[in-house]
């Protein structure tokens, strides 16, 4: 941490000495508990100020008239705060309408993913864990934004290529060739926004720090070994391709908002189900208070994919026993992505001062796949910018 910080000050005092920097920060302290030992988010009944606070210190300059450099360090509670840079790019004005970035930068996929990290720019305490508790904000790439009017449209079109690398099922789940595709319209108090994306994704199973997760993982390795190479081949996430849609809409009228996005993501040709999460939240701003109520649904809805390669193994000639096991793991391992809940949420938010927001919720989930898993969860935070 020490050569890290020391080396960060070096390389700053030395881009000091041709341009002028910019830095800013932002926090945010947030405490909770649920009523039960039930989890959510993180959360369980014992009182957590660590789950999602964080510190974070933006570093802007110009390197020349057209060129400008960006690095972010963020230091989150759930990782003992050691700070890491989440950003590092270079962005070029190719022309007044046309920005192209390069390096480690946020993907464009979300209403609020620039902005995901400060808590004070918007109405929650965190942005909506549904939608955007994805294991792919970051890209190491190129992104590329095109910002112009028609009429009294405000328009803005983005293209984002590079690779990815983030953790799903506990496991490190990397994406390559990965691509996303997104458009966005605006007029006066009406916002509309689109996105697509693709990527050739690999989940490496015997990565994950989850017992049920390295146990698939080595029924799988089973599998292979007892010659079933294609299901198992199938069944992997192994340089498949991941789709991702996502479509939002916002209504601000100031005085009160209305605000939804619905996503999806899929990788059809694997074990893993495929994804939706929407959400709809309104509020109203009066003086210094928002408050505001949120929906939010999750749904997993898996299909027995494969069953002409499951089928064979009855027709292999194995002992009853390893036939049995080898298609429960089959089957088993798809099913077991079923899921379905829902959380509504009552938010209250406070603008303390200038650039100081307190906020609290209260969340209720409430399972619909069948597991026993309701929760209500408490929370309270500080957001603040500097």
């Amino acid at each position: 941490m020490k050569k890290i910080i020391t080396l960060s000050m070096l390389t700053m005092a030395s881009f000091a000495g041709h341009a002028e920097l910019r830095i800013n920060g932002f926090a945010n302290l947030v405490g909770g508990l649920t009523s039960s030992d039930e989890t959510l988010y993180g959360y369980d009944d014992k009182m957590s100020f660590s789950q999602e606070s964080l510190f974070a210190i933006q570093i802007s300059g110009d390197i020349n008239d057209k060129m400008t450099a960006t690095g972010q360090l963020v230091a989150r509670g759930e990782n003992d705060y050691k700070a890491e840079f989440e950003w590092a790019y270079i962005t070029y004005s190719a022309t007044d309408k046309l920005n192209i970035s390069a390096g480690r930068l946020r993907l464009p996929l979300f209403n609020y993913s620039t902005s995901k990290d400060v808590g004070y720019s918007y109405h929650w305490l965190t942005t909506p864990n549904v939608v955007y508790n994805v294991p792919f904000n970051n890209l190491d790439g190129v992104k590329f934004e095109y910002s112009d009017y028609a009429g009294d449209w405000e328009y803005n079109l983005s293209t984002a290529l590079g690779t990815y690398k983030g953790e799903s099922l506990g496991a490190i789940n990397e994406g390559k060739n990965t691509y996303l595709l997104s458009a966005e319209a605006s007029y006066e108090w009406f916002k509309i926004r689109g996105v697509f994306g693709a990527t050739k994704a690999t989940l490496d199973l015997a990565t994950s720090d989850s017992p049920s997760t390295l146990g698939f993982a080595a029924g799988l390795a089973a599998m292979r070994a007892a010659g079933f190479v294609e299901l198992e081949d199938a069944l992997q996430i192994r340089d498949d391709t991941g789709k991702f849609l996502g479509l939002s809409l916002q209504v601000d009228k100031f005085d009160w908002f209305v605000t939804g996005e619905i996503t999806s993501v899929d990788v059809e040709d694997s074990f893993a189900a495929k994804d939706i999460a929407y959400y709809v939240t309104a509020g109203i701003r009066h003086e210094k208070w928002t408050p505001s109520l949120t929906y939010q649904k999750f749904k997993s809805d898996p299909e027995i994919k494969f069953q002409n390669l499951i089928n064979q193994i009855a027709t292999s000639g194995l002992p009853a026993a390893n036939i049995a096991q080898l298609t429960g793991l089959a089957i088993g391992g798809q099913l077991a992505q079923d899921d379905e809940y829902n959380v509504w949420s009552a938010t209250i938010r406070y603008d303390l001062d200038t650039n100081v927001a307190l906020k609290a919720d209260i969340s209720k989930l409430s399972d619909d796949s069948g597991d026993v898993r309701d929760a209500t969860l408490v929370r309270f935070a500080v957001n603040y910018v500097f």
